[in-house]
């Protein structure tokens, strides 16, 4: 009887529950990794636990984070709340993508600074969470005392350094121009002017490219340096000191003693080292449909006990100031060193201007720390490139006449239809009575190629039209192909112009496509010989270069690339051969493109050529020799006509895909030196998301891609037809 009063009450409790109605969980995005993503789960938990609101959390590749939001939250399939740093922000506001704060944010809780950095026109936009810059980590077994000045770090560099045995005094991320603000605004060189734009072709800025090229040139710090390459450095005390943020102290390992101190002043101007000051904020969505609750999460998570986990177990320097006040963030010397370095901090402008500066600073950077510019010539080069970059928006067009083409087109193809038509004298089912069955074979690969080929394609047909510029499209007409084939801005034998990529282009896919073919069959005719020992074993081999993803392998052939670390270099070396570095030229930085994508494309082809040499009847290769042919004449005669029916389509083949392979081109070489190595599909991808989002722009010159590929096509269908016909 207790037992069924026991189920009884259990029954009621359950039903009454399943009749509450249920809150909907608020979507939290972000792109955190590591300690700060479980910093967060551990905050959003405790949001759960005092409110009974479930939070459903999304991390997302940085990289692709911002096209993401501004995609989604317009159509209402974006987050509720959304983590993100400050320097997007007016570009978000712009497109109407954030909700400002409520009365619930009272500024007296935050840093001054940090809710100054989340302004636009006098309002608040977000929630500050954490403050990120940049600081000095020593290694203190090597570097007892830190240096307070460059004069200092000059005198000390020196005897810490031993390139010879892969030792170094500093490294840090100095193509990228994040790391490099400090030294830009040390050496008293403005990033913007008075009218807010870029400004580059200063002499701060060419005074301080000069003093990072000296560390290098003098081998103070390696080359070519990457985060991975400086974790791995300072882990294996081989780096006395590196320049990176709190997010870095996660990535020590625990036998490394150090210590994190504010960068050193510059000696010859007098002035500290100013990174740029990030400031990362719970920003709430402007179509979340519990706005209430989402403002109370961004609240919640920027203040209090989620304050305190972040700071604890993600590490991050809180905009909090009661934070601060606890004994276990007073007793965290990471924390409070970080927070005495921003005060020095440059806060990053939130303006679309800012957007605008990384890709030509970044290759300023790197064509003077590759020797390719000088540093005094360097700003001007920057600013060269960012005029090319940021175009005048096309001027407006009217739709109208596009519209009357379109219904013309479509009256004039149904018009020519009915009239070519020929009288039946059936109906449709008497002449086709399997249709029904016919149409459901067919239908789901119809739908497939409707879905995925057609649809995309008539998108971004229609895009290539329109202009896009902070989440605005406008009706330009065929002025993003003007100004593409006309290489407005730049001339057509820079990197960015179109028939300079082109020819890249063209280039790139005859030289793969030769070198996989002439390999493969090269290995093909070894590996066909019935004499040939342990012939499975081999093929099994050749094969694998095939099977590995290419991204897998573009990452492995950058690294044996490199210049200092790289194992290529080292065999030069071995061989008592000066290294080179790959990517400071484009005859080199090509070269490395090409080993990497032959070393991928071989093993297709030769497959396709061993599999049709198999099918050659021996009997044609022995009437040859007994009528006295020679090998190279049985290859010629024989081998070669009987193997183009087979190799010409996996020829066509690869040269399609090797004309559009995105993964080499951006992962080898990254389009250095100044993007000289890009093609056509990774400039197009620059466009789009690298060059202030520029969706029309890519959009064309997609759309040129696929006009060259339907030339391509229309050609090679001619070159078949004769073996089609024999």
């Amino acid at each position: 009887m207790k037992r069924l009063l026991a189920l009884v009450l259990l029954a009621t409790a359950w039903s009454a529950h399943a009749a509450e109605p249920q809150t909907a969980p608020l979507k939290l995005w972000h792109a955190y990794r590591g300690g700060e993503e479980a910093a967060l789960l551990q905050a959003t938990t405790l949001f759960t636990a005092k409110t009974g609101v479930r939070v459903d959390m999304l991390a997302l590749p940085y990289d692709a984070y911002a096209s993401k939001l501004t995609n989604a939250i317009p159509h209402g399939a974006g987050p509720d709340v959304f983590i993100f740093n400050h320097e997007r922000l007016r570009n978000f506001q712009g497109q109407n993508l954030l909700a400002p704060t409520t009365a619930t944010l009272v500024r007296a809780d935050y840093f001054a600074n940090t809710v100054e950095a989340l302004e636009v026109d006098g309002q608040v936009y977000g929630y500050p969470m954490s403050l990120k810059s940049l600081a000095l980590y020593v290694n203190t077994k090597l570097v007892p005392r830190p240096p307070t000045t460059t004069a200092e770090l000059l005198a000390l560099l020196p005897t810490l350094s031993k390139p010879e045995e892969g030792r170094f005094g500093l490294a840090y991320e100095s193509g990228d121009f994040y790391f490099h603000a400090p030294f830009l605004f040390g050496f008293d060189g403005p990033l913007f002017d008075a009218t807010g734009r870029a400004s580059f072709d200063t002499p701060g800025m060419a005074r301080s490219l000069a003093f990072v090229k000296r560390l290098q040139d003098e081998r103070m710090m390696p080359q070519e340096v990457s985060g991975a390459l400086v974790k791995t450095l300072f882990n294996d005390g081989r780096v006395a000191m590196t320049i990176s943020g709190p997010w870095f102290a996660g990535e020590i390992a625990p036998s490394v003693q150090y210590r994190v101190v504010a960068l050193p002043t510059v000696s010859e101007t007098g002035t500290p080292m100013k990174p740029f000051l990030g400031v990362e904020a719970a920003f709430v969505s402007s179509r979340t449909e519990q706005a209430a609750r989402a403002h109370e999460l961004a609240r919640f998570l920027s203040l209090g006990e989620a304050s305190r986990v972040r700071t604890t177990v993600g590490r991050q320097i809180p905009a909090d100031v009661a934070a601060y006040q606890l004994q276990e963030v007073k007793d965290d010397t990471l924390i409070s060193s970080f927070r005495e370095a921003a005060k020095d901090a440059t806060p990053m402008p939130n303006t679309l201007e800012m957007a605008r500066v990384w890709e030509p600073m970044k290759l300023t950077l790197r064509a003077v720390l590759q020797g390719g510019t000088r540093p005094e010539d360097a700003g001007a080069l920057a600013d060269r490139r960012y005029r090319a970059l940021h175009r005048e928006r096309p001027p407006d067009a009217s739709p109208m006449p596009w519209l009357g083409l379109a219904g013309v087109m479509v009256l004039g193809g149904g018009t020519a239809w009915v009239l070519r038509r020929p009288a039946q004298s059936q109906t449709f089912r008497q002449r086709y009575p399997d249709v029904s069955r016919a149409v459901a074979y067919v239908a789901p690969a119809a739908a497939g190629l409707l879905v995925l080929v057609f649809i995309p394609f008539v998108v971004g047909l229609s895009l290539s039209l329109f202009h896009h510029d902070a989440g605005q499209y406008t009706f330009v007409g065929l002025a993003n192909f003007v100004d593409i084939l006309a290489s407005r801005g730049y001339s057509i034998t820079e990197p960015l112009s179109f028939y300079f990529t082109l020819a890249v282009t063209l280039l790139w896919a005859v030289v793969n496509v030769v070198l996989h073919v002439s390999i493969g069959l090269g290995l093909a005719l070894v590996l066909k010989d019935p004499l040939l020992k342990l012939r499975g074993i081999y093929r099994v081999l050749l094969i694998i270069p095939w099977a590995v993803p290419n991204y897998i392998t573009a990452l492995m052939w950058k690294g044996m690339f490199h210049r200092q670390f790289g194992a290529i270099n080292g065999l030069l070396v071995a061989l008592d051969l000066e290294p080179v570095s790959w990517f400071t030229r484009f005859s080199t930085a090509f070269a490395a493109n090409v080993a990497t994508n032959t070393w991928l494309g071989f093993p297709f082809m030769m497959v396709v050529a061993l599999g049709a040499l198999q099918s050659i009847p021996p009997e044609l290769y022995e009437a040859a020799e007994v009528d006295g042919a020679s090998k190279w004449t049985q290859f010629r005669r024989i081998t070669l006509p009987l193997l183009k029916p087979a190799m010409l389509p996996a020829v066509i083949l690869g040269s399609v895909w090797t004309f559009n392979m995105f993964n080499i081109i951006y992962l080898v070489s990254g389009g250095e030196p100044g993007g000289a190595t890009d093609i056509l599909v990774s400039e197009a991808f620059r466009w789009a998301f690298q060059r202030n989002e520029q969706y029309g722009f890519a959009a064309a010159y997609s759309v040129l891609i696929f006009v060259v590929l339907m030339g391509w096509s229309v050609f090679t269908r001619r070159l078949m037809k004769p073996e089609e016909a024999s």
